[in-house]
């Protein structure tokens, strides 16, 4: 008897084993014709050992002892998946030979039609050969679904998902283990899939056809498998879902989605999250007291984790930067303010207040939901570990053949908060060291400035005017204009870049940076520089006799950092320059006033000494819209010849509805500023008049688009020709537009080389 058994048993494997060397085989040849490196070789051999194991174990369980013709037809098929998955695994590291790949696919597809009329014509149908053959089917288009996902897109995963992900429900409702008549037209949508699949991975359809090709395959899916669920929960009577089954999916759920949230630096949403597995695990083997209270820490770490990720793509979208838990709370006051300049005051709180609400019911649902999950594993503990162990090998196996990079298998938002807590502190205590240093601090004011003495110098801060304005033919226009209206006037200019310590806001780090000669690129080294005694541009000038004044236009109340750190004699706001006109969004006056007030309170004075001055023009300050547009200089008056304008121009809420329409508002705001600040040199006809004129930081990523550099124009014009010469030593070329390959400086260093090229 035994030796029946054993020779049952060697019987039943001989076809499981045939078809994993025959495997071996194919991958050998493959490899030596087309190369293969080690992630397709692991793929293929693990894909081929599993399904030896999965197809001995079947045999078994259906008492087969041994592969009919139309089943060795389907394993043949079964061994091509294996190959195209090792293909699949070999691109995400280089170039696969898709020839190849779409090649073997087809035959797999083409076989398909062949293995049922073999099983009917030699009467050997069944049910093993049925789900033999629609287990490669699955295995098939999941495996062409990874592959065409790199191109088109993430969410095609879902097709090549749907086998899986409704086995995995069969798990949790078992009426969804029930078998329904055979359809034709199930099996037709299957060989859309892989037919859909192949095609696309082929690449030969136009990127737009073949999105909406694979749509339609994956409404069609979507439509067969809904198919199924409603006849089979007919079938069994149309179950009731229970309000305790709704409220678990949607426990389970939330935390899945607070898991697989990505940072700012993957879109990839379609993950299995490693820490979540370890979760569900850790409650299966604890005692049921430690799971609960670990399901409450967990889901309190993924409600502050979700948080910090959800900041992190918010910073990152403004300002190009990570979220700093230890001291970017700080920016909330002037968030606040920013918003409510844009969208109106009650509309801000309005907007502020749903955020905190989000956040807290955020701490509070995740533990809750945390705590539900734990109980729900901790009463189907067998049934979770099948799960948990599919899903980390769906999980694993991408990751180890090198489909999905390792970082996606868990979140690191952990790891990178701890880690960006020490930097921080490490950071301070650096920038601490740096204040000590300062070349300027004892030299005295009559070896200062020299080679400006008698110039009325501006130093002009164009707000958002980065390197990405370059690049729009309205303000190539407006430079072109520029150049020719300083040229009317007998100025010259010459330009170059600077690399700002901020990008999308946070403007003051800017102002700090280029004034201080050190890089202030958060507002905890800010808050600590304005509380020392730095020698900053401002405060070079006014020791070397300049009368120092600011000119911050939107500003509504007292500017103590102004007097306290900068010393200004006279610092200008909204408040004190008679302004009666209208505001623009952000811009409580346009830059036209702000030009021709301070021409008025300053440079028209009778009997007075040089004027050294910091002017922000904030016209171009995002929302963007709506623009004011020049008037005559002698029209200016008190502003109320602007009344009108506000009205004519487009809102900001028709203007954010389309991002190519925010681009278009940036950069004839942009052109706007530069056409009031030449056309006010014009005016001027002041033969002493010198501006350094910059952009404090780049446009917010929805202008620049992501990974733009930090850089921002910066130009000095003058009549007199021995400024500008002076600054031909820095290598910037003539012209208000700098040239691609002009030199860039980090903003700190200007500083520096300014105070030493016109102290000499």
């Amino acid at each position: 008897m035994r030796l029946v058994q054993g020779r049952v048993r060697s019987r039943i494997l001989i076809g499981p084993l045939a078809g994993f060397a025959c495997l071996l085989v194919l991958l050998g040849v493959l490899a030596a014709v087309t190369g293969l490196d080690v992630p397709g070789w692991v793929t293929g051999v693990v894909s081929g050992a599993g399904l030896a194991v999965l197809l001995a174990r079947a045999m078994v369980h259906h008492g087969r002892d041994g592969l009919g013709p139309a089943d060795r037809v389907t394993l043949t098929r079964a061994i091509l998946a294996c190959v195209v998955a090792a293909l699949t695994a070999d691109s995400f590291g280089g170039r696969a030979p898709v020839a190849v790949l779409v090649v073997l696919s087809t035959i797999a597809l083409v076989l398909d039609n062949v293995d049922g009329r073999v099983a009917r014509r030699t009467g050997t149908v069944s049910a093993f050969g049925a789900r033999f053959d629609m287990e490669v089917d699955a295995f098939l288009i999941m495996v062409l679904s990874v592959y065409v996902a790199r191109t088109t897109g993430w969410w095609v995963l879902a097709i090549g998902a749907a086998r899986y992900l409704y086995v995995a429900a069969g798990w949790v409702w078992p009426w969804l283990r029930g078998s329904l008549p055979p359809r034709y037209w199930a099996k037709v949508v299957a060989a859309i899939q892989g037919i859909t699949l192949t095609v696309a991975a082929a690449g030969f359809l136009p990127d737009v056809v073949t999105t909406v090709v694979v749509l339609i395959a994956l409404g069609l899916l979507t439509e067969s498998f809904g198919h199924d669920v409603w006849g089979l929960w007919r079938q069994a009577g149309r179950p009731h879902f229970t309000r305790a089954t709704v409220t678990s999916a949607l426990a389970v759920l939330l935390v899945w989605v607070a898991l697989i949230v990505p940072d700012h630096t993957s879109n990839l949403f379609l993950r299995i999250p490693l820490e979540g597995l370890l979760f569900v695990v850790l409650v299966c083997v604890l005692p049921s007291r430690l799971a609960w209270v670990l399901a409450v820490i967990v889901g309190l770490l993924a409600g502050v984790l979700l948080i910090l990720r959800l900041l992190d793509r918010g910073f990152y979208f403004a300002f190009d930067r990570a979220f700093h838990p230890v001291y970017d709370g700080a920016y909330a006051g002037s968030a606040l303010s920013l918003l409510g300049d844009s969208i109106g005051r009650v509309g801000a709180l309005a907007v502020f207040v749903a955020a905190g609400v989000l956040c807290v019911a955020l701490l509070v649902l995740l533990p809750l939901s945390a705590l539900r999950v734990a109980r729900l594993v901790a009463s189907h503990r067998r049934r979770t570990i099948r799960i948990v162990a599919v899903l980390a090998a769906i999980s694993l196996v991408p990751t180890l053949t090198g489909i999905w990079p390792v970082r996606e298998l868990a979140s690191a938002s952990t790891v990178r908060l701890a880690t960006q807590v020490r930097d921080d502190l490490r950071d301070q205590r650096e920038f601490t060291q740096a204040l000590e240093q300062d070349r300027f601090r004892d030299t005295p004011g009559n070896q200062l400035l020299n080679g400006l003495k008698g110039k009325d110098v501006l130093l002009v801060f164009v707000e958002s005017y980065g390197r990405t304005a370059l690049d729009s033919p309205v303000v190539g226009s407006a430079l072109e204009a520029g150049d020719r209206r300083l040229q009317q006037a007998g100025f010259s200019s010459r330009s170059g870049f600077l690399t700002s310590p901020t990008f999308g806001g946070i403007s003051w780090l800017a102002h700090s940076t280029l004034q201080s000669g050190l890089w202030v690129d958060s507002q905890q080294r800010y808050d600590h520089l304005v509380t020392l005694d730095r020698v900053t541009l401002t405060g070079a000038f006014g020791r070397a006799g300049w009368r120092t004044v600011a000119d911050v236009p939107s500003n509504d109340e007292d500017w103590s950092v102004g007097k306290t750190y900068y010393h200004y004699d006279m610092v200008y706001d909204r408040r004190n320059v008679g302004y009666a006109g209208p505001s623009f969004s952000y811009a409580s006056m346009p830059d036209q006033y702000t030009l021709a007030a301070f021409q008025r309170l300053e440079l028209d004075k009778p009997n007075r000494g040089p004027v050294m001055a910091e002017i922000d023009l904030v016209s171009s300050h995002t929302p963007w819209a709506p623009l004011p547009r020049l008037v005559d200089w002698s029209q200016v008056g008190d502003g109320s010849v602007f009344d009108p304008m506000p009205a004519e121009g487009d809102s900001p809420e028709d203007v954010w509805r389309q991002p190519e329409r925010v681009k278009a508002a940036y950069a004839q705001s942009i052109a706007y500023s530069l056409d009031a600040l030449t056309s006010f040199v014009q005016q001027l006809h002041d033969p002493n008049l010198v501006l350094v004129v910059l952009g404090d930081h780049q446009p917010a990523s929805i202008v620049s688009g992501n990974g733009a550099s930090h850089d921002v124009p910066i130009s000095i014009i003058a009549a007199d020709p021995a400024i500008t010469a002076r600054a031909a030593t820095w290598g910037w070329p003539l012209g208000l537009r700098p040239s691609p390959d002009a030199p860039i400086w980090p903003m700190n260093t200007f500083r520096d080389r300014f105070l030493t090229t016109y102290s000499q």
